[in-house]
């Protein structure tokens, strides 16, 4: 295992040559500098609220520069949000935020440790792991001390509150002190460094005037470039229903890989990590090549082949085409009724979609469903491909 090296200037130029930004110049040169002369790591702090069970590939990105701070003998410290995800990340968002239960959220957090490892390393010299709670169930006088730290002018500053504010759609009072509560967590921890997406910049600077008010050096702050989704466009999301998670099944992996346009390719070759393939390779076997490291990754080299082969026999030898057109259709309490949703996809009668299924002519994920199977779980449609008849798909959206 590599330890820290001792030249501070090839340690930033190496570990800040791929993000958006390293903020403010020199910072994270300083402080690697103030690291050696004290004889220690840095402490590199990553923040994560467990508003849903998974990690998907766009941590990973992030994920991955933890893991190269590491490779250098630096300690990272992976904090899971229990305290700021009842208030729920404010960051890019036109509206407040759902409120998650205790329960949730503690079921949540318990997958985020064991599936962060799938990526960073469990060295216990190179790894902490922290709850937010610890501090943050802090007493009145302590979060007043808190709150005098920031005016309201500097969070209005920032362009999601500026813009929801402007719209006069409503700012609660909790979501103006999530930045602070994640200020605080730096403060708590000591962080020398901070990573975050770069919609995280504002909470990441934020973080640096808290520290500061609580006599403590200025964190260095990292931005990650954001993962667009398997559409291309929007950030990878399980609200969206656009994320790859680290733990599903590879034939899932590579065949929402193979779903990504061309056109994000090579925004998902560069913030991943892969090796790009040769420019002159078509772009299909170039997606092929992806889908197959990122599996790779997380399930290993056999995992992977087996995934190709699979994604062959659902969608090369039963002629699915490369671009399918999605379909919303309903369900009714988790439940989608077939011959409904063949209906709403499709346009056929219920009475025409019932003579498909007994013909055997309805399949999904090139598998086909029985003539008794009018009524499926939604997980079993959502986001699949469903052919009906020999020439005809739709991938369903299920609302």
């Amino acid at each position: 295992m590599t330890r820290v090296r001792a030249n501070p200037a090839s340690q930033a130029a190496f570990l800040a040559r791929n993000v958006a930004d390293a903020l403010p110049a020199g910072g994270l040169e300083r402080r690697l500098e103030q690291a050696v002369e004290a004889g220690r790591p840095l402490r590199v702090k990553l923040g994560l609220d467990p508003t849903a069970p998974d990690i998907h590939l766009g941590h990973t990105v992030v994920l991955q520069k933890l893991r190269e701070f590491q490779d250098l003998g630096h300690r990272v410290v992976l904090i899971v949000g229990d305290y700021t995800a009842r208030v729920g990340d404010p960051s890019g968002r036109s509206e407040t935020r759902p409120a998650l239960s205790a329960e949730e959220i503690a079921a949540n957090a318990r997958t985020y440790e064991r599936q962060a490892f799938r990526v960073i390393s469990d060295d216990p010299d190179l790894y902490e792991l922290r709850f937010n709670g610890e501090w943050l169930d802090m007493s009145m006088e302590a979060l007043f001390g808190l709150a005098r730290t920031t005016t309201v002018a500097q969070l209005l500053d920032r362009e999601d509150f500026a813009t929801r504010y402007r719209a006069g759609a409503p700012i609660s009072v909790l979501e103006l002190l999530y930045p602070l509560m994640q200020g605080y967590d730096s403060v708590a921890v000591r962080a020398d460094v901070e990573l975050g997406g770069t919609d995280q910049t504002f909470n990441l600077l934020l973080g640096r005037d808290i520290q500061r008010h609580y006599g403590q050096p200025e964190q260095a702050v990292l931005t990650l470039p954001i993962l667009p989704g398997i559409d291309g466009v929007e950030k990878m999301s399980k609200t969206k229903g656009n994320q790859i998670g680290v733990t599903e099944e590879p034939s899932s992996m590579f065949a929402k890989t193979m779903r990504l346009p061309d056109e994000a390719m090579a925004t998902w070759f560069e913030l991943l990590a892969v090796e790009p393939s040769a420019p002159e390779i078509p772009p299909r076997d170039a997606k092929r090549a992806l889908a197959r490291a990122i599996v790779s990754r997380f399930h290993g080299d056999v995992a992977a082949a087996a995934a190709e082969q699979a994604f062959d026999r659902i969608f090369v030898e039963h002629g699915v085409p490369d671009e399918v057109a999605d379909a919303d259709v309903s369900a009714s309490d988790g439940i989608v009724h077939v011959p409904a949703a063949l209906g709403e996809a499709f346009g056929v009668s219920r009475s025409e979609a019932r003579r498909l299924l007994a013909q055997g002519g309805v399949r999904v994920a090139g598998q086909p469903l029985a003539a008794d199977e009018l009524d499926v779980p939604r997980a079993r449609l959502d986001g699949e491909v469903v052919q009906l008849g020999r020439r005809r798909f739709r991938r369903l959206r299920v609302r």
